[in-house]
Formats: C-alpha cells, structure tokens, sequence
C-alpha cells in the first residue's frame, strides 16, 4: 500500500503543479488584457478673458518736392498730433518716437517704368502708444484720423489688445482641460460596469486665444489681438485604462 502511495505522490504533486502554472497563467493574462483596455476621449476647457493692454501705432506720412520741405513738414505736424494726444490722455513722454525716415519718388515714365528723376520726398515717423485702459486705446484709434481736419497726414494702424497674465492662464485651462478628459472617461467606463484606471497616455492640443463668441479655430492655434473681449480654449486628448 504505501509503495502505492509512493508511486501516486509524483502525478499529485506534478497536478498540484499544473493548477497552481494555471492559475498564475490566467491571472497575468487578465492582468494584461485588463491593462490593454483603454478609452481615449477629448477633454476641453474656456475661460472668458478681458484685455488688460492696449497698444496703437501709426506714422505721420508727408510729401513734399524737396527733402528739406518734407522734413519741415514733418516737423510742423508732430507738435499738432503730440498735442491731440495729450488732451485725449496720452501726454507726450508716454508716446515712444521711432526713427524719421526719408526717401525720393521717381517719375514714372508713359511706358510704366521707373526713371531716375525725382518727383518728391517723402518723410514719415512711427510712434506707438500703450495703456492699460483699452477703452482709451479704442477710442482714440477710432477718433484719431480727425486731424486730417489739422493739417496732419496720420496714418493709423489697428489698435492691439493684449492679456497680460496669460501664461498663468494657459497652465490654468489646460489643467481644467485633463481634468474634463478624466470626468468624461469616468463617466462612460462607469456607464459599462467598468472602472477608470490610471493614465496612460496625454497630449495637449493648441490654445486658441479668440473673440468672445467667435468659433474661429486654426491647427497652429489663434492668438486673437483685436479684440479686447476674448476666450481661451484648450483641448486635451488623453487615453486612460480601463479595469
């Protein structure tokens, strides 16, 4: 009998075996089934932002037949725009002054082409103003081309609205964006009896910085400055497992 036993013992201990391989077997398998379960889903977040600096720039333009004249003109018309400024807000040592530049027109011939007489002289001279209050940046980029009424040949380009803080903004919205992504794959593995598992992979998608109520929207992102009313907008993509 116990040569018996002897003789059974190698298949018990070798169907021992055979579970406890099979068990281990099945375990790591759902373990990594479980694992290549995903959901991918997109996450988004806005922010309504207001301006907090505004920036206009123009060029008193002048012509005239000589360089000499140009420049006298030119010289005449600044006091008169520097002027304008001051009683609408902006006294002269907030106007930054850029390089006067100066050039000849040549005639041009009855066939079209250039030729190497001078017509006239042209002189211009940029400036740029900035402020915090936009409104006045707005206003006075609507109002300013009146001096035409003064005699001065001013040139004005669209005024820039800019939000100071809106690096912190970015990290803020994209936060807010993964934050989305995770809600909304909760959410549908919960919807399937399942439960939502860690991460496994995130990219973020452009800031698009535009209008309020606009719905313009590029793949290299917008970056909207002409409008002092704005909303940022980002996009996550974010795959999480699922258990």
């Amino acid at each position: 009998m116990e040569n018996k036993n002897n003789n059974l013992m190698p298949f018990i201990v070798l169907g021992i075996s055979l579970i406890v391989c099979s068990v281990i077997f099945v375990t790591a398998w759902r373990a990594n089934y479980s694992s290549n379960q995903t959901i991918t889903v997109t996450g988004s977040a806005k922010k309504d932002i207001t301006s907090d600096l505004g920036i206009l720039r123009g060029s008193i333009t002048v012509e005239a037949p000589t360089a000499e004249l140009a420049y006298q003109e030119l010289k005449r018309q600044k006091p008169v725009l520097t002027s304008y400024l001051a009683s609408n807000g902006f006294p002269e040592k907030e106007i930054e002054f850029f390089t006067m530049n100066g050039y000849p027109i040549y005639e041009i011939s009855p066939s079209g082409y250039q030729t190497s007489k001078v017509r006239a002289y042209t002189y211009s001279q940029r400036i740029e103003i900035k402020s915090n209050d936009v409104n006045k940046i707005k206003s006075i980029s609507l109002e300013i081309t009146s001096l035409i009424e003064k005699g001065v040949s001013f040139n004005v380009e669209m005024p820039e609205y800019h939000y100071s803080k809106i690096a912190d903004v970015k990290i803020e919205i994209q936060a807010e964006a993964a934050k989305d992504a995770m809600n909304r794959a909760s959410r549908i593995a919960l919807s399937t009896g399942r439960e939502l598992g860690p991460m496994r992979s995130a990219r973020m998608g452009v800031i698009q910085i535009t209008p309020r109520l606009s719905n313009q929207i590029s793949d290299y992102g917008v970056n909207d400055l002409s409008s002092i009313e704005k909303e940022i907008t980002a996009v996550v993509n974010a795959s999480f497992e699922i258990e």
